[in-house]
């Protein structure tokens, strides 16, 4: 169960935020601040797991506040939730975990509390963020949001479930820095991230594997590889 604190000096959209955490069964306590200096006292007092935080707020602004708790021994979670698309960077720079765009849709911020709920879980790192260009703006993604990524010459394109974004990496220098993370080259064009497979398909000659929407071929070079991978996945029996 998870313990947060809401932040904005926005009433109507504190108490929307609040609503849509409140229908979500992972979620413990809901403290609510209109203000920074008012978060910081909460958390001073109470086990905070996570901080939803708006951006623009008067003395303490949401990325102050997260400078702040960056500092702390075992600090919370962050999530931002703002209507200015621009200050990603930043946020992702403090290692936000999520960085939600008002109006906060239903599905994203489930996301977001996923997100939350697999650090506190596993204690793992918060994930590797991707800067990347899209018409001019430098937007970030996380690591793991990666299905797959294509090779485009020097470049590579990385593929999420929503979009696509070409970066002037060649795909070998992705697969020897991504390859701990759990990337797998399955053909001179693809680097795949096994957790995202969802099937293998063996056929007369050829195979591939199904990532989300695509279907993305294998190598013969390749597969005895991803079967390796693959086997290493498979549940047996217990002894």
């Amino acid at each position: 169960m998870v313990n947060v604190v809401i932040v904005d000096d926005e009433l109507p959209a504190l108490a929307e935020l609040g609503f849509l955490l409140s229908r979500d069964t992972r979620i413990d306590s809901i403290h609510q601040a209109s203000s920074g200096a008012e978060a910081l006292r909460i958390l001073q007092s109470n086990p905070i797991d996570a901080l939803f935080l708006d951006i623009h707020m008067p003395s303490l602004s949401g990325l102050d506040i997260a400078r702040v708790i960056s500092r702390f021994s075992r600090p919370p979670a962050v999530v931002f939730v703002t209507a200015d698309e621009d200050r990603a960077l930043e946020a992702f720079e403090l290692r936000a975990v999520d960085y939600l765009l008002k109006p906060v849709r239903t599905e994203r911020l489930t996301e977001s509390v996923r997100r939350i709920c697999e650090l506190m879980e596993d204690g793992a790192a918060t994930p590797e963020i991707i800067t990347v260009d899209q018409g001019g703006i430098s937007k970030m993604i996380r690591r793991d949001e990666i299905r797959y990524v294509q090779a485009q010459g020097d470049y590579a394109r990385l593929h999420t479930a929503e979009a696509s974004y070409l970066i002037r990496i060649p795909l070998n220098d992705l697969e020897r820095q991504w390859a701990d993370a759990g990337f797998v080259r399955t053909h001179r064009s693809y680097l795949v991230a096994m957790d995202q497979v969802t099937q293998v398909k063996l056929g007369t000659g050829k195979a591939s594997v199904l990532v989300g929407d695509a279907e993305l071929p294998v190598s013969r070079r390749h597969l005895s590889e991803i079967r390796g991978k693959l086997e290493a996945t498979r549940l047996r029996p217990g002894q």
